[in-house]
């Protein structure tokens, strides 16, 4: 298992106390001295006052009257005296015996005068223990920062709350804040409304209703090996709402695991720290079955859907017998061993040798149900199932070498187009590189053409890569030197690949590093949610237990207003076979795409592609080609984005391909 090697400098740094906890902890942000601070509250007991709250000593609190005991919501603020840059919160809950007070569903909002308050800046539901929850975001001016508190931790038929401090950080204190301007949404897009969870978010999947269902372990914080139960959230992007569920009834810590989405948009879950399971999730009714066991143990596997609606997976020798994890496949009620896709072509030269050398395949379905193996080994192939299965060399990722933990996204499908990223020589403890190489594939079993392509602007290993609709790529995340548990060297700027001019781009920064167990997924509304990073352990400084969205550049007009959507009127119809045509009725002009609903873990997204259509118009009715081809025109559910003459995607809306 993973070392802790933090755990000791962890608990010297709490013995120092709040505040320096927090100046202590971060390199991306600073506590903001607090000398001249005020604290006021909605209500207070005698004795517990607000300005407890900053007073430098754990020990003391404020809380909230006992008698009489008034409803949610409640409220504690800081003036600071004097306007700052602020980027981020931390609370403490009371560290005695008591849980009375702690503060689950909550609200940050910003203010300048301390009458006229932000739209909240971060929303969302703490983990209920004593640890100090943080609360990042894109960085804003303000004088008064205000916690609002809605519910409890304990359902104790109480609507108390208490803190016993409460902290500011600021990228830097010495940032003027009337000389401050923020990125230029129009060409670096925006970072907006942070989500706490009381989870750390280290695997997740956008479900076909829009909703999402994110996960870490059999604890929210820590990954205890074999404890048969998972931490589970679901969150509803347009109600805001979330449902923190420990899901026990498949006897599965779905910890480190492979994920794929079934032609029926089911979330098909295996391994992990239970190596062997296979757990089921559907989204009508958010409920988690288990299946048969898998042939092989298995953790840090990659699967993927195929052309014919089975899941095939490979590697994943992080968990259960080391070596030999030849492929096997899933045909909807059973697991199929097939010993000749065989794994140790693919393997890597990683100094942790097997544990480590068959770990995140990036692999893409193809015709006829093969699967392309992109990476992270230097050497690519081809997987067929038939058989027994087989395994035919492609060719060498050109002059790349072994690129574990990179990123690869397959942004056009219709012409086999692969992006891959980054990546470093070995798993950990290794320098990652800035890579990138466009990888363009065909017939199944022959030669992949390879082009090397400008390095992006950051080294990266254990970052995500997402593509949009308008076959941009958006990549965030990942760190320059491969360390897991470690938020050192961490990008904070992000990037953005354009395939029209096969460059690169720097984007607006993230306000938290997300490197190790952290993910990216996109919304049915164009924007992206990257979340995650850490799960090592009560107390762990790397542990984010949140998620921040980003709107890319072409939400916004070239003043920073919020460009105009196209909307899709109609669709028909809205179940498909590949090569079936789409009638499409829109308010403007517009051009097409369809993504496919995601899923993802350690920086792998065997789910998501996009088809860019094509065909002809009558006034704003389209109809649309759909490639005949299954295996890149994957079964399943796909998000149908229409896009303004101006750039600007659409809501989408949801089409069915079946098999």
């Amino acid at each position: 298992m993973h070392l802790k090697s933090w755990s000791l400098a962890v608990i010297c740094l709490q013995a120092l106390g709040p505040t320096a906890l927090a100046q202590n902890l971060f390199p991306w942000a600073n506590v903001i001295p607090r000398g001249t601070w005020t604290a006021t509250s909605d209500s207070e007991q005698p004795g517990n006052e607000a300005q407890y709250a900053i007073d430098d000593d754990s020990t003391t609190i404020w809380h909230t009257p006992w008698e009489p005991d008034e409803p949610f919501p409640h409220w504690i603020q800081v003036d600071m005296g004097q306007r700052y840059v602020v980027s981020g919160i931390s609370y403490t809950p009371r560290q005695d015996s008591s849980p009375n007070g702690n503060i689950a569903r909550h609200e940050i909002l910003l203010s300048d005068d301390g009458e006229n308050w932000s739209q909240p800046v971060a929303y969302g539901e703490y983990l209920n223990d004593k640890t100090t929850k943080t609360s990042f975001f894109v960085s804003r001016v303000a004088r008064h920062v205000r916690l609002v508190a809605l519910s409890e931790g304990q359902d104790m038929g109480y609507n108390w709350t208490s803190v016993a401090d409460f902290s500011v950080y600021t990228p830097d204190v010495d940032l003027d804040p009337d000389d401050f301007e923020p990125p230029d949404p129009a060409s670096q897009g925006q970072w907006e409304t942070t989500i706490d969870f009381p989870l750390v978010p280290a695997s997740g999947a956008h479900a076909r209703d829009g909703t999402f269902v994110f996960w870490a372990a059999s604890r929210p914080d820590d990954y205890p090996d074999r404890a048969a139960s998972t931490e589970t959230i679901e969150w509803n992007p347009f109600t805001a709402e979330m449902t923190h569920r420990t899901v026990s009834e498949t006897n599965h810590d779905m910890f480190c695991p492979g994920i794929s989405m079934d032609a029926e948009g089911l979330v098909i879950v295996t391994g992990g720290n239970d190596n062997k399971k296979t757990s089921i999730y559907n989204p009508d009714d958010n409920q988690w079955t288990g299946q048969p066991d898998m042939s092989i143990g298995r953790g840090y596997q990659s699967q993927t859907l195929l052309s014919d609606g089975r899941t095939w997976t490979i590697g994943g020798s992080w968990s259960g017998p080391k070596g030999g994890k030849n492929g096997e496949i899933w045909n909807g009620s059973s697991w199929t061993a097939l010993p000749g896709c065989e794994v140790k072509p693919m393997l890597t030269d990683d100094v942790g040798l097997v544990w480590r050398s068959d770990n995140h395949g990036w692999l893409f379905a193809w015709t006829n149900s093969t699967i392309f193996q992109a990476g992270p080994s230097k050497a690519m192939h081809w997987y067929g199932v038939s058989d027994g299965g087989s395994v035919v060399y492609s060719s060498n990722r050109g002059d790349d070498g072994h690129a574990m933990c990179g990123m690869s996204a397959m942004y056009d499908a219709v012409e086999g187009k692969i992006l891959t990223l980054g990546g470093a020589p070995n798993y950990e403890k290794d320098y990652a590189t800035s890579n990138a190489n466009l990888v363009q594939i065909g017939t199944p079993n022959s030669e992949a053409q390879v082009k090397k392509l400008p390095n992006m602007s950051f080294s990266r290993s254990f970052g995500n890569a997402v593509v949009l609709p308008d076959g941009k790529v958006f990549i965030v995340g990942g760190q320059s030197y491969a360390v897991p548990f470690s938020d050192e060297n961490a990008a904070l700027p992000c990037e953005l690949f354009d395939p029209d001019t096969e460059s690169f781009t720097v984007v607006a920064s993230i306000a938290v590093a997300r490197v190790y167990h952290s993910i990216a997924l996109l919304l049915s509304d164009g924007t992206v949610i990257s979340g995650g990073g850490g799960l090592c352990g009560k107390g762990c400084k790397e542990n984010h237990l949140d998620a921040q969205i980003w709107s890319p550049p072409y939400l916004f007009n070239s003043d920073g207003s919020r460009a105009k959507r196209p909307t899709i009127i109609s669709v028909s119809p809205p179940d498909i076979f590949p090569g079936d045509t789409l009638v499409v009725e829109t308010d403007t002009e517009a051009t097409f795409s369809l993504v496919r609903y995601g899923t993802a873990t350690h920086g792998v997204n065997t789910d998501q592609r996009r088809v860019p259509l094509s065909g002809s118009s009558e006034g704003n009715t389209y109809t649309l080609e759909t490639p005949d081809d299954p295996g890149k025109l994957l079964p399943g559910y796909w998000m149908l984005f229409a896009i303004s003459s101006a750039g600007v995607p659409s809501m989408a809306e949801t089409v069915k391909v079946l098999v």
